[in-house]
């Protein structure tokens, strides 16, 4: 089982989402006497932090840290840049080509899994260095999407539009978070009514408004057992 997962835009919490749905599918094998590996895939990062070892991501390390694969910190992030700005403009600023061949290339490495989670930069659309997006590189790869929306206000036109252009690639949306990023956002009740209605895919949890970001607590709110 392969999945790409999304979100609504930048800050919806894709990495928390992703690092909680590996650790849900961990513990659900647990429960369920089976083992199961589990592998989190971050192909291209920016905002990295140079360190003894070389360019390291936090969501890498989220990724990492949740998956029970054991695979060098390369094979999980690829392509990194230490700028934290957009992936296709730190390319270019460390004469980098970000293009569709080089990701699809990353995508055929990426080592096997009985579960693997490859988690996209942005939202859907990302942009590449030759005109192209991230999101045509998961078209051809055909893989089913988890989409991420991150709760505050503007997320219904987001979440909608984001739907819209994953099914319009031909690709099925297997599953939705609902992470509240914003713990002042207003009706949150209602919007996520609305939400409910308007993704044609099954809700795989709500994630509440975690102080401390913890991923193990967000793991205890998500079903991912409609994904195995």
């Amino acid at each position: 089982m392969k999945y790409f997962i999304t979100g609504t835009d930048t800050d919806s919490g894709k990495t928390l989402a992703a690092s909680a749905i590996l650790i849900a599918v961990n513990n659900h094998a647990r429960n369920q006497n089976k083992i199961i590996s589990t592998l989190g895939i971050k192909p291209i990062a920016s905002g990295c932090e140079q360190t003894e070892e070389g360019l390291r991501n936090s969501d890498a390390l989220s990724l990492i840290s949740a998956m029970n694969s054991e695979v060098d910190y390369q094979t999980v992030n690829p392509i990194s840049f230490e700028p934290a700005i957009a992936p296709h403009i730190a390319a270019k600023q460390v004469g980098f080509e970000l293009t569709a061949d080089k990701v699809e290339a990353v995508f055929r490495q990426i080592p096997q899994a009985d579960f693997t989670l490859i988690e996209g930069a942005g939202g859907w659309r990302l942009p590449l260095n030759d005109g192209k997006y991230l999101s045509q590189v998961v078209e051809k790869q055909k893989l089913a999407v988890i989409l991420v929306v991150g709760m505050k206000l503007g997320c219904l036109n987001h979440a909608v539009l984001t739907q819209e252009a994953i099914l319009a690639d031909g690709l099925e949306i297997a599953g939705w978070v609902a992470n509240h990023v914003d713990p002042d956002m207003l009706q949150q009740s209602e919007n996520l009514a609305f939400l409910k209605n308007a993704i044609k895919a099954p809700l795989l949890g709500v994630i509440p408004y975690l102080a401390d970001a913890s991923v193990e607590r967000a793991a205890e709110y998500l079903d991912v057992s409609g994904l195995l």
